[in-house]
């Protein structure tokens, strides 16, 4: 399987080629344009990036994805079914209307070609006898982005029209940004406890609840984590919502962290203990700490 670079490290990258005004805009963008190493004029909106960088260049973007693709039908219903759904293998085959054997060559070829690459939950279900499926994650946000807002208007497209694929991103654009945010939130994690390193972190899922971000420290502690990338501030449902998820997943946290993009309540800040963490966007800095020229992942293909 082809090596491909980690997502922390094409943030790094895009980070210090586009200079982005702000760590919210940031990631707002990474998850349209990140992976591919173009230059992105951060100063223009996103949806007028999009417009002038890709829909009117779809035909040549589309060429360079369908040589790694190699045109192969059921790969692009089933990167459509994974761009937009839960990501479990059996909802994206349920999404695409595939047969579970074409899905699982489709699947083995676009490992191969690193488009993709499986999660699997970080503990497994209380009850032995759940089979849990594994998760798929893009390799490249822009790909990811493709497949959800681009390729399933293709016929639109192709004949200059916009008008789904554009009202598609405006009426999902919030839902589609919270992947990227929870996995750089897991890097924020892991840069901020240095007294007791994360040792491992992912997330944990079954047939009844889902946790977002799960991690086991080097003393054997379990930290549990909760996201919420909304223009509001976290209260304390958030952290409520969060120990039940615990509760049905049979986990107990020795740490709760909630991770909010705008702040937090004064009744959740009054928690903050040793017991619960709490991470907002300027925790997000970390991430791009001594940025140089080392970080730049060169452009392979062409500049769009």
């Amino acid at each position: 399987m082809a090596k491909h670079p980690s997502l922390l490290k094409q943030f790094r990258s895009f980070y210090f080629q586009n200079n982005p005004k702000d760590m919210e805009q940031a990631i707002k963008y990474f998850c349209v344009f990140g992976g591919m190493s173009w230059s992105v004029d951060m100063s223009v909106p996103l949806e007028e990036l999009i417009e002038n960088k890709v829909l009117n260049n779809y035909k040549y973007i589309h060429a360079d994805i369908t040589k790694i693709t190699e045109s192969d039908r059921h790969s692009h219903l089933l990167l459509s079914g994974i761009a937009m759904g839960d990501r479990r293998t059996h909802s994206a085959l349920k999404k695409a209307r595939i047969s579970r054997s074409d899905g699982e060559y489709a699947l083995e070829n676009l490992y191969e070609r690193a488009m993709l690459e499986a999660e699997y939950s970080l503990e497994s279900p209380p009850n032995s006898d759940d089979k849990i499926d594994e998760k798929l994650n893009f390799t490249k946000s822009f790909i990811r982005f493709w497949f959800a807002f681009i390729s399933p208007y293709f016929k639109s497209i192709k004949d200059g029209d916009f008008k789904e694929s554009k009202e598609s991103f405006a009426n999902r654009q919030q839902e589609f940004f919270e992947l990227i945010f929870t996995k750089l939130a897991m890097e924020v994690m892991k840069k901020s406890f240095k007294e007791d390193p994360i040792v491992e972190i992912g997330s944990y899922w079954d047939r009844n609840t889902e946790i977002e971000i799960l991690a086991k420290t080097k003393s054997g502690k379990i930290v549990a984590g909760i996201c919420k990338n909304s223009n509001s501030k976290a209260k304390r449902s958030e952290l409520t919502k969060l120990k039940e998820q615990c509760d049905r997943a049979e986990l107990t946290a020795d740490i709760n962290v909630v991770i909010s993009k705008s702040g937090f309540s004064n009744e959740l800040k009054n928690l903050k203990s040793d017991e619960l963490k709490l991470f907002s966007i300027k925790n997000f800095k970390s991430l791009v700490e001594d940025l140089s020229e080392r970080d730049f992942i060169e452009c392979i293909g062409k500049r769009y």
